[in-house]
């Protein structure tokens, strides 16, 4: 009697089928929708399990399992907005918009995601935030030091607002229902005020 396990280590050359199946852009999407559906990072045995191979295949394509944590992360930051042209005066409040929903949106849909980028060393893929946020604002022509704390200021918002709204999604239900229903409409108050202050700046 037989038996049929995983494939293990890199599909055979002469398997087109396998070698389209499995890619590093196929384990990237793989370990999203898994991150999505479970709210944390997956494992590699259990990434492995999912895509029907051997752990080893995986480490074929990402060294170790840090390499795949940075890739999915750069992977799902890159989903944020990125204008198509260069923001103006007269418009790049709307953008900055964009980009901060955006950024809630991703962080509120893959739960785990920013406790997974504040552990990352040296920020992690937090560069690609910064370059459209300066891409944005750059119509201010804030000075140097203006700018990093206009970014700060932002970030640890955004990332407060994301941190009450996981809070919210997994505190058992209550008598107070605007716990319940946070959501990234409440933030337009606080963000108008922090577009007022850059404007003053």
């Amino acid at each position: 009697m037989s038996v049929k396990g995983k494939k293990r280590g890199r599909p055979a050359a002469n398997d087109s089928a396998q070698r389209s199946a499995l890619s590093a852009e196929h384990i990237l999407t793989t370990a999203k929708s898994l991150m999505r559906e479970q709210g944390k990072m997956p494992s590699i045995r259990v990434l492995a399990g999912a895509l029907d191979v051997d752990a080893m295949a995986i480490y074929y394509y990402f060294k170790n399992k840090q390499a795949l944590q940075t890739a999915i992360c750069q992977s799902l930051i890159e989903e944020i907005y990125h204008p198509e042209t260069p923001p103006h005066h007269d418009d790049w409040q709307l953008h900055l918009h964009a980009l901060c929903v955006s950024y809630l949106t991703l962080l509120g849909t893959y739960a785990g995601l920013l406790d997974t980028f504040l552990s990352m060393p040296d920020g992690g893929p937090a560069h690609v935030f910064i370059g459209r946020f300066e891409q944005i604002i750059a119509p201010l022509g804030l000075s140097g030091s203006a700018s990093t704390d206009a970014l700060h200021l932002l970030v640890d918002y955004l990332h407060g607002f994301a941190h009450a709204q996981s809070c919210a999604i997994s505190a058992p239900s209550h008598d107070d229902p605007s716990v319940a229903t946070l959501s990234i409409a409440m933030m337009e108050g606080p963000f108008n005020l922090y577009c007022k202050m850059l404007t003053q700046l």
